[in-house]
């Protein structure tokens, strides 16, 4: 079986304040980029509401339709939240649901508006909408994917939307455009058959100024960092990878800021400041997604697809090639790891001591986020289709099937599933967390839920 989606696919349990210190915004309390902040999916002291009802619109404060197809979640800095759409009067097949083997693009060559959106977080009015490119997709998407897949990335001054072969755009937050990239046709396609384009789906991300992007592609992968105001390029990695649709993610090893980035022949770290590879390890699934996760000094690795779906736990003070040996479950910076049981597109959720691997099926596993030990093994309601990544927030974890239910379960050492909420409408992206509000992007609206 195979198909794409999307980094569009991790975590680190943070325990915060929601206050801002000397009228300063907290960047831990912002969504800046994909499951947000360093794309743990975790945001405390929240105050969300117990509950919500799509039906009868309780606690439903706003909900926005939102033009074209687009699989970037929602990205959230103060009062404006970020979304990308492309949009086209003839690609109107919409999203396929459910599981199935088929990998081949739709077959649409229309003309597209790639558009990048600044919504006032609380009412849901657009406060500017930007068209970023025009023309026809230099590649297809799969039936599951869309043109519009990568989220956001934002600091509270600028937005970067990365649109794959059709660009990168840093806007500043009034729409101006400040600058932009064009890397090529950056050929996101099965690595054994380049028939099947899916699209590209890594998501930028942002850390001291400096936009960081990872493109495995089937030719002339690369990592590279370039400077936030100006778009000049501060160095660029060439990697020897398959074609993934995996966002980087930004971890330390002590005083030292590193990049950790998931692959199949090479995921690894690699320093901040210079682009060099400080450690490497191959294997896994060879279609890697999910994005790497960091909680207590481990980064956590999960992928699925081929013959293998491990996850592991790596140190982060790991250096050089740490692959395993053909039998070996860990080594002196492995910390553990489960030989079969990663997820194919979901990014996990580290939760204060816990680690959650949800899967395609709706099966969820949690772990103990430092042994690897399985503490229990559970089934989400009765369809056969997730894709969403989960988030969490005081104690509660939130799950999207496609259909469009949105499950809520208990934090803890055995599973309790709390609710079991229906949207009505196909949902494939992870919900964004700010205080007193969760948004769903669904395939046809924007929906922010909170206490009225």
């Amino acid at each position: 079986m195979r198909f794409n989606l999307l980094s569009t696919g991790t975590n680190i349990a943070l325990f915060t304040i929601s206050l801002a210190i000397n009228g300063q915004i907290i960047p831990e309390r912002q969504w800046p980029g994909y499951r947000g902040y360093l794309a743990s999916g975790v945001l405390d002291n929240a105050n969300l509401p117990e509950s919500f009802d799509f039906n009868k619109m309780i606690n439903v404060r706003w909900k926005t339709e939102i033009s074209g197809l687009g699989l970037s979640s929602p990205v959230i800095w103060g009062d404006k939240l970020f979304i990308t759409t492309a949009v086209s009067n003839s690609d109107r097949q919409g999203i396929k649901t459910g599981i199935y083997g088929e990998g081949m693009p739709v077959a649409d060559s229309s003309v597209h508006d790639w558009k990048v959106f600044c919504i006032d977080k609380n009412s849901g009015k657009i406060i500017w909408e930007r068209t970023a490119y025009t023309g026809i997709p230099k590649i297809k998407r799969h039936p599951k994917s869309t043109h519009a897949n990568s989220s956001v990335a934002t600091d509270g001054k600028y937005a970067v939307a990365f649109f794959g072969s059709e660009g990168l755009y840093c806007y500043d937050y009034e729409g101006k455009l400040v600058w932009k990239k064009n890397f090529g046709v950056l050929k996101s396609v099965a690595y054994d058959y380049v028939a099947a384009e899916w699209e590209f789906g890594s998501s930028p991300i942002i850390y001291n100024g400096v936009v960081i992007v990872q493109c495995d592609v089937l030719e002339n992968s690369f990592l590279a960092a370039f400077d936030l105001k100006t778009g000049n390029e501060l160095w660029k990695t060439i990697r020897d990878e398959y074609p993934g649709w995996c966002t980087p993610n930004i971890y330390k090893d002590g005083d030292k800021i590193r990049i950790a980035v998931n692959g199949f022949k090479n995921r690894g770290g690699y320093d901040f400041e210079t682009g060099k590879e400080i450690w490497r390890m191959s294997g896994g699934g060879d279609v890697p997604i999910p994005t790497p996760v960091i909680g207590k000094d481990l980064i956590y690795f999960n992928s699925a697809h081929g013959h293998d779906s491990p996850i592991f736990a790596i140190k982060t003070n790991a250096t050089g090639d740490i692959t395993l040996k053909p039998t070996g479950v860990l080594n002196e910076y492995v910390k553990w790891s489960i030989p079969r049981g990663g997820s194919y597109i979901h990014t996990l959720l580290v939760y204060r001591d816990h680690v959650y691997n949800v899967n395609w099926n709706g099966t969820i596993v949690c772990y103990e986020a430092g042994t690897g030990k399985e503490i229990y093994h559970a089934k989400l309601g009765n369809t056969q289709s997730f894709i969403a990544s989960p988030v969490a927030s005081d104690g509660k974890l939130y799950i999207v099937d496609e259909q469009g239910s949105v499950y809520i379960i208990q934090d803890g050492i055995s599973f309790k599933q709390l609710a079991e909420i229906p949207m009505n409408d196909i949902c494939l992206t992870a919900p964004a967390i700010t205080d007193g509000m969760i948004f769903f992007r669904t395939q046809k609206y924007l929906i922010a839920v909170g206490n009225k």
